[in-house]
């Protein structure tokens, strides 16, 4: 067995990192560079030319990812018709960060705006159709404010059906 000379948080790599499944992983990877500013840190390529395994660096944080093998039962969220998932990013400027994604590729899901948790706060899907959730923290609220203001929520801020 081989000595393990660094800890994974030591190569960017952290204790809990998304793994995302993408149609064209490499073009995926350019996305990411050109939409949140992402670095690659990692690129494998199969003997078929399909990414078996791809990781970039996106805010300090370790983003893995691989294209799809419906023949592994690896699907993307695209083949899947949607993701359950969405990825929280804190960013320096959610506004700014949102128009980048926008101007890149992505589809603005949630519009940026002030939330009652004190974020600024919006939601991109990404061509690939990973959702990513961009938050700015703006104010400290405490739990009680949260919950307050939960409870106050009137039956207009519910999702429609």
């Amino acid at each position: 067995m081989s000595e393990q000379n660094e800890k994974p948080h030591e190569t960017g790599v952290h204790s809990v990192s998304p793994h995302l499944i993408c149609k064209d992983a490499a073009k995926a990877i350019e996305f990411y560079r050109n939409a949140f500013g992402a670095t690659e840190m990692m690129r494998l390529e199969g003997p078929n030319g399909k990414l078996m395994h791809g990781c970039v660096c996106i805010n300090g944080s370790s983003v893995m990812l691989v294209d799809e093998a419906p023949e592994w039962n690896m699907l993307g969220p695209k083949a899947l018709k949607g993701t359950p998932v969405t990825i929280h990013l804190i960013v320096d400027d959610a506004d700014a960060f949102a128009e980048r994604a926008v101007k890149a590729g992505a589809s603005l899901v949630m519009p940026v705006a002030d939330m009652f948790w004190g974020d600024r706060y919006g939601v991109v899907e990404d061509p690939f159709g990973h959702r990513w959730a961009i938050a700015t923290p703006k104010r400290n609220v405490s739990p009680e404010e949260i919950r307050q203001a939960v409870a106050s929520m009137t039956p207009e801020c519910e999702p429609q059906s």
